[in-house]
C-alpha cells in the first residue's frame, strides 16, 4: 500500500504529457490575470472635490462619535482605497500619523485626502485639528506622499484645509 502511495505521489509530483504543460500554463495565464488586476487595480478619478466632498458627507454626516477617514490615491489621482482608520468620542479623536504613513505606504500611495466629522455639527477646525494637520502632512512629506485636502463635516457645507489656505 505504501508502495502505491509513493507511486500516486511521484506521478502528480512529475506530471508529463502535452494536455498536463497546456493544463499548467492555462493556470498560470489565470494566476498572471488575477495578480495584475489586484496590483493595477485603482478606483474612480477624484476629478471633483464637490463630488468628493458630497461622499465624504454622506458616508460620515450621521456618525455619532468622531470618525477619521483616508481616501488614498495613486499619482493619477484614482482612489486606491476609502478606509476609516480612527474612531473617537463625541469631541475627540486620536490620530496617530505613524498609522497613517504605514497606510499609505503599504497602499503606494501618492497622495490622500483626510476628513473627520463633528457631532456637534460645527465644521470650523479646533486648534488641535488644524496642528494635527499639520503633523500629518509633515509626516507624509517624509515619505513623498501628498496631503491635498482634510474635509471637516458638520451641518451644511463641509470645511476644506486646502480652500481655506491652511494646507
Amino acid at each position: 500500500m505504501l508502495d502505491t502511495l509513493a507511486t500516486a505521489d511521484r506521478s502528480r509530483a512529475e506530471p508529463t504529457g502535452i494536455l498536463t504543460t497546456q493544463h499548467d500554463d492555462r493556470i498560470i495565464e489565470q494566476a498572471i490575470t488575477i495578480l495584475e488586476a489586484r496590483a493595477f487595480k485603482a478606483g474612480p478619478l477624484v476629478n471633483s472635490t464637490t463630488a468628493l466632498r458630497d461622499y465624504l458627507r454622506l458616508k460620515l454626516m450621521a456618525e455619532p462619535n468622531e470618525v477619521f477617514v483616508a481616501v488614498f490615491l495613486n499619482s493619477q489621482h484614482l482612489v486606491l482605497a476609502c478606509e476609516t482608520l480612527f474612531t473617537g468620542t463625541v469631541d475627540f479623536i486620536a490620530i496617530h500619523p505613524r498609522v497613517v504613513v504605514q497606510r499609505a505606504l503599504a497602499l503606494n500611495a501618492s497622495a490622500l485626502i483626510i476628513a473627520h466629522q463633528h457631532p456637534s455639527g460645527l465644521s470650523s477646525p479646533s486648534s488641535a485639528d488644524v496642528t494635527q494637520t499639520k503633523r500629518l502632512k509633515d509626516a507624509l512629506a517624509t515619505v513623498d506622499v501628498r496631503l491635498l485636502d482634510h474635509f471637516i463635516v458638520g451641518k451644511g457645507e463641509p470645511f476644506s484645509f486646502a480652500s481655506s489656505g491652511l494646507l
